[in-house]
């Protein structure tokens, strides 16, 4: 049986696919022909180079996949040929992105083009000779996926359609089989051990019946099989991307990008079993955590870096797992090669995890941090506070390790008041690492405000978004779409302008901005000032006590605890009170629920703007 694996746009165009290379591996494994493979993603970039003379291309591309997808931008682009329409969802977009102030101009000039790229894709596709077609979808690689599906079963009718990936996770996954009827089966949930089901069944050695979460048609109608049991950490292969690593060599899309490898050392949130973040829907059907051994990792890593010869890798993990600082990492740093590795982590670091990060070439993290107003974070169920995200931020500012976080705020029962001791303070954080942005938050299928309306979102409906994008009903579209519009909480949108205001100069004086500890001994501490907005100083601490007490600061103490720990000095509790008050008055602390922690760096990090 020859297959054919296609990820559309909007898939990185620096990185391979995932799920292909770990089915590729899969239906290896089984003793079957190695699948073909189409990168849609890299076909669509050649294409817009091509059609519009480098007018439009991978940068325009990068774009829309980073930036388009809480507006379907991406989708919208393929939405005209979906439905067969080519007037489809202009009106609507032109409207929704009025109302909200978006950009259209370059998906308006990519849409001009969509219908000839399908046309392409569908026919190379086909020209591969396929028994079987296979699309994997996330995020804004629906529409695409659809229409170049749709478009297959026009020109192929007796080639089998399937679909797999996030976007076909529980209920989603039924509903696409549901509404469009030239998608032929459907795996929802993790696709290891479904898939090789699937192919099994079409073969005649199993009934479909048996296929875990496949959704499929017999002579009496449609059927979702139940979801089997979640895929352990032995299933879990190591991706085969050799064929997209030629593709992109030999593509004019490679001189616009840094190829990197995509591994995925565990699935699943060991937190999110405990605690699961009231806002957050990205582990679907999949939240119990997994983790491949420590040196399946290493040999995985090893084995992938050498093969394609690059040093980049992204772990796809949704949480590091906590033994790797002592199991894996270490290991990694001992290869002692120059990799830039990217994890998201926890963001309550200690020093030393991040020292074991960086020493392991790991360059980029993504904590989490989510806000730095405790009653917040409470809300959100985080299990940290605003003082220890703030210490984060600092402790991996000094190591020169690059933070990515976005503000949240719009919860429930959240007000103003959270928010004021910290607004004032946000000026003396400059010289660390900002959010990208602040944001309401949205509401996601599978989180628990999704799933408990008594949480605080008790409407919910199919995000305007999406009416751009599919010709559906909202009761169609129900069960098939991941971000909904509910009625917003917490802060209005004119309380939340003072922190829109904040983040945007915090984020124009990073680069500019430095607080570092110059100089330290036992007896004086000098800390050079160069944050945009404050006096450009140094500022000395002096005496062992006060200096022991700016020690004791830096791991974050209420004034009661630091003026115990520091009473051996000499100081009485008032002497530490109106220390503190002086360094608040400099910005050189950060105080909130009574816990109080210093701000400068250990060192000063080079900033690339």
């Amino acid at each position: 049986m020859t297959i054919c694996l296609a990820a559309m746009p909007w898939q990185s165009l620096d990185c391979p696919s995932l799920p292909i290379g770990l089915l590729k591996a899969v239906t290896v494994a089984t003793g079957r022909p190695e699948p073909l493979t189409y990168h849609g993603g890299i076909r669509w970039a050649e294409f817009l180079i091509e059609a519009t003379d480098g007018d439009l291309g991978p940068s325009e591309y990068t774009e829309i996949a980073e930036e388009g997808l809480f507006h379907g931008l991406g989708d919208w682009v393929f939405a005209g040929v979906l439905h067969d329409d080519e007037s489809f969802g202009i009106a609507q977009l032109r409207c929704y992105a009025e109302e909200r102030g978006v950009d259209i101009e370059r998906v308006v000039r990519m849409r001009a083009h969509a219908a000839a790229f399908v046309e392409a894709a569908a026919r190379e596709i086909i020209a591969t000779g396929p028994a079987l077609v296979g699309f994997t979808t996330t995020f804004m690689q629906n529409a695409p996926s659809l229409a170049t599906a749709r478009r297959i079963k026009a020109l192929a009718p007796q080639v089998p359609i399937v679909f797999g990936g996030g976007n076909c996770d529980g209920a989603m996954g039924a509903a696409i089989h549901a509404n469009f009827p030239f998608v032929d089966y459907v795996v929802r949930g993790e696709g290891e051990v479904a898939f090789p089901a699937l192919l099994d069944a079409l073969d005649g050695r199993i009934d479909l019946a048996g296929v875990p979460g496949l959704s499929w048609r017999g002579p009496d109608g449609r059927h979702d099989n139940p979801q089997g049991p979640l895929v352990p950490p032995a299933l879990m292969p190591m991706p085969d991307y050799d064929d997209w690593f030629q593709l992109i060599a030999e593509s004019p899309v490679g001189e616009y990008v840094e190829p990197k490898l995509v591994l995925e050392s565990a699935r699943g949130c060991w937190w999110g079993e405990k605690h699961h973040c009231t806002f957050c829907g990205l582990n679907g059907t999949g939240m119990q955590f997994r983790a491949k051994p420590p040196q399946t990792v290493i040999e995985e890593l090893t084995s992938l870096v050498r093969r394609h010869q690059t040093l980049d890798a992204i772990m796809v993990d949704n949480i590091i797992d906590n033994r790797y600082f002592r199991e894996l990492l270490p290991s990694v740093a001992a290869l002692d090669w120059d990799l830039r590795i990217h994890y998201e982590v926890k963001s309550n670091l200690r020093p030393d995890e991040i020292a074991v990060l960086r020493q392991a070439g790991v360059t980029h993290v993504q904590p989490g941090i989510e806000s730095l107003v405790s009653p917040v974070l409470k809300l959100m169920d985080k299990g940290v506070t605003g003082v220890r995200n703030v210490r984060t931020l600092r402790d991996c500012e000094a190591a020169s390790l690059t933070v990515s976080w976005n503000w949240l705020y719009g919860f429930p029962t959240e007000s103003t008041a959270d928010y004021e001791a910290v607004l004032r303070q946000l000026p003396a954080l400059v010289h660390l690492q900002p959010p990208a942005s602040a944001a309401r938050i949205l509401l996601e299928r599978f989180s628990p405000y999704f799933e408990n309306p008594l949480l605080g979102f008790p409407t919910r409906r199919p995000a305007k978004l999406y009416e751009h994008v599919y010709a559906l009903a909202p009761d169609r579209l129900m069960d098939m779409v991941y971000l909904f519009d509910t009625d917003p909480a917490g802060l209005s949108d004119a309380e939340a302008e003072g922190l829109h205001k904040l983040i945007e100069v915090w984020i124009d004086a990073y680069p500019s901005s430095s607080l570092r500890i110059l100089h330290a001994d036992d007896q004086e501490i000098v800390l050079e000032d160069r944050r945009v907005g404050w006096p450009e100083r140094d500022h000395r601490i002096t005496g062992s006590g006060f200096v022991a007490a700016y020690r004791e600061l830096e791991n974050g103490r209420t004034a009661k605890a630091l003026a115990a720990r520091v009473a051996g000095y000499g100081l009485s509790a008032d002497d530490v009170t109106d220390w503190l008050a002086g360094l608040a008055g400099n910005g050189l602390v950060f105080t909130e629920q009574s816990q109080w922690i210093t701000v400068a760096t250990s060192t000063e990090p080079l900033k690339v703007s």
